[in-house]
């Protein structure tokens, strides 16, 4: 009887080990094709920062969001997708496919935010230290600014170095200098191979300063792109690069929304500025009060230039620039103004005074187009006039376009600056590539 037990419990223990190797079974192994895959989540991981970037200016424009180039965007991403995927696949270790910008212009921000799209760590416009990251094709870019950037006090990740200075005036000249003098003296030590310069120009195009730094008289700078219509221009050691728009002023970097495209404006145009006397600005003013067309405009006149931006007057100026369908862009001392750039991120057509202002620039056969060089030669969608006079005409038609027409003219605008900055940022990237990376020595 009892060994009759002792099988009957050694049957019940067996049992149970039996169904607990099952129940197991089917937690660990049974469900496992429902999980979801990684590949899904990392699409979603990967949409993270494009999110952030789309959203940096939607206060201005309206919580809605609109994307006109939402195919190039899904295009571009799974190509850096699969770029990101090569890159991960690559040994690590040091690489020779990686440039440093190092950003001691304001011009800078327009490189980095406006033309790569890139992020700044910390976003504070104040911050004594920013840089950022980004990646293009193989090639790793870097990017540093704000005050603690100094010569001989941070970190040089890398021998190929692109420099962004400021030569407008003789003070900023004087600084610009102290930093070429100092990639010399890297140059020396082989800790520096390779730099290209991006320069704010001088707006009269006297830049003689910086010739002695050229490689081809003798320096080190391999290549320099320049702001305004430079007669030095040949781009093959020497680029013209766009003013933008006024980083210096924290004017943001601008989202297009549906409001932006879709509502009616209610100003004809806008002009918010200095006149100067016995200007063509003064002109302007004179003109758009005979016909009583400055109570259709926004205007907002001052006697003297004032360079510090407050909130307010930020948030004035892009208001006018979101609700109005024309900008007006009167010459100052040089045709190309920020004013151009800034009215192009809101959809709002410059009408430009297509003249050349005093000074050296343009002054070459190569320069047949000139003022306005880069501009022109990627078919800016502007309203050119050669005097003010013919302002009243334009705006008599413009009263007479419908909203569907004004719909269709601020797409195309937005799209045309869109592929402005999208090629710039190949020809600069191509340039320095095949300048630096296929040049480097081992």
């Amino acid at each position: 009887m009892r060994l009759t037990r002792k099988r009957f419990c050694s049957f019940l223990i067996a049992l149970y080990c039996l169904f607990s190797l099952y129940a197991a079974y089917l937690v660990f192994f049974g469900h496992r094709s429902r999980v979801p895959t990684a590949t899904s989540r990392g699409f979603r991981k990967g949409a993270a920062p494009a999110r952030e970037r789309r959203g940096r200016e939607q206060s201005t424009l309206g919580s809605e969001e609109w994307n006109p180039w939402e195919e190039d965007e899904k295009n571009e991403q799974q190509h850096r997708l699969k770029t990101s995927l090569q890159i991960l696949n690559k040994p690590k270790g040091k690489t020779d496919h990686s440039i440093q910008i190092w950003g001691k212009a304001a011009i800078g921000l327009y490189l980095w935010e406006h033309i790569f799209e890139g992020l700044l760590d910390p976003t504070d416009v104040t911050a004594q230290w920013r840089e950022g990251k980004s990646i293009v094709g193989n090639t790793h870019y870097s990017f540093l600014t704000g005050p603690s950037v100094v010569p001989g006090y941070f970190p040089i990740d890398t021998s190929n170095v692109v420099l962004v200075l400021n030569g407008r005036e003789k003070a900023k000249i004087s600084h610009a200098t102290q930093w070429l003098f100092f990639a010399q003296t890297l140059m020396k030590t082989q800790k520096l191979q390779h730099l290209a310069v991006v320069l704010l120009g001088n707006e009269l195009c006297d830049n003689d300063w910086i010739l002695k730094f050229l490689k081809k008289n003798g320096g080190l700078v391999e290549l320099l792109f320049i702001t305004y219509d430079s007669p030095w221009i040949n781009d093959v050691d020497i680029f013209q690069w766009p003013l933008g728009v006024a980083t210096y002023r924290n004017f943001p970097v601008v989202e297009a929304s549906w409001s932006m495209l879709h509502d009616e404006r209610p100003y004809l145009c806008n002009f918010l500025g200095t006149v100067y006397e016995n200007s063509s600005r003064q002109a302007l003013m004179n003109i758009l009060k005979q016909d009583g067309n400055d109570k259709l405009c926004w205007i907002s006149a001052r006697q003297q230039w004032q360079p510090q931006e407050t909130n307010v007057s930020l948030k004035n100026y892009q208001d006018a620039l979101l609700h109005s369908d024309l900008t007006l862009c009167p010459v100052g001392v040089n045709t190309e103004c920020y004013r151009i750039y800034e009215a192009c991120s809101y959809g709002s057509i410059p009408v430009v005074e297509d003249v050349m202002t005093g000074g050296n620039c343009g002054n070459s056969s190569v320069h047949h187009n000139a003022p306005l060089q880069l501009l022109k030669s990627r078919g800016a969608p502007f309203i050119f006039i050669k005097n003010w006079k013919e302002l009243p005409a334009i705006l008599e038609k413009e009263k007479t376009i419908v909203l569907q027409e004004k719909i269709q003219r601020r797409k195309e605008l937005l799209q045309w600056y869109q592929h402005f900055k999208t090629e710039l940022k190949i020809k600069f990237t191509d340039v320095l590539e095949n300048s630096f990376l296929m040049n480097n020595k081992h």
